[in-house]
């Protein structure tokens, strides 16, 4: 089992940069792979960013790409993104998670909400124009 909590989230102007971060707790949190989802109001959940579990691998969504990065420092049991050249888009709760497979290979990572095995209680980031 583990626990995410998410933190990092607040209310930004277009162009600005946040950073979030997932604190996780429990067994062999370096040997899973992380992700970055968000939501937005009247939206479905969606893909952001992917990191494989030893941190070699990551993936982004088209609409962040460039933008942000995701990054991880398994010593200390967290995740970050660093989210920069923020918009109005960018506007969700954001969610990190964490998918448990033994027989994931080291540099892979994943993108469907589906994929993953745990879940973070989410942190609001607002961007205004």
């Amino acid at each position: 089992q583990v626990q995410l909590v998410e933190s990092g989230g607040g209310s930004v102007q277009a162009g600005d940069s946040l950073r979030l971060s997932c604190v996780a707790s429990g067994r062999t949190f370096s040997s899973y792979p992380m992700g970055w989802f968000r939501q937005a109001p009247g939206k479905e959940r969606e893909f952001v960013a992917a990191i494989s579990w030893n941190a070699i691998t990551t993936y982004y969504a088209e609409s962040v790409k460039g933008r942000f990065t995701i990054s991880r420092d398994n010593a200390k049991n967290t995740v970050y993104l660093q989210m920069n050249s923020l918009k109005p888009q960018d506007t969700a709760v954001y969610y990190c998670a964490a998918r448990e497979s033994p027989t994931d290979s080291p540099g892979t990572y994943f993108i469907r909400e589906y994929e993953y095995h745990y879940w973070g209680q989410g942190t609001q980031v607002t961007v205004s124009s």
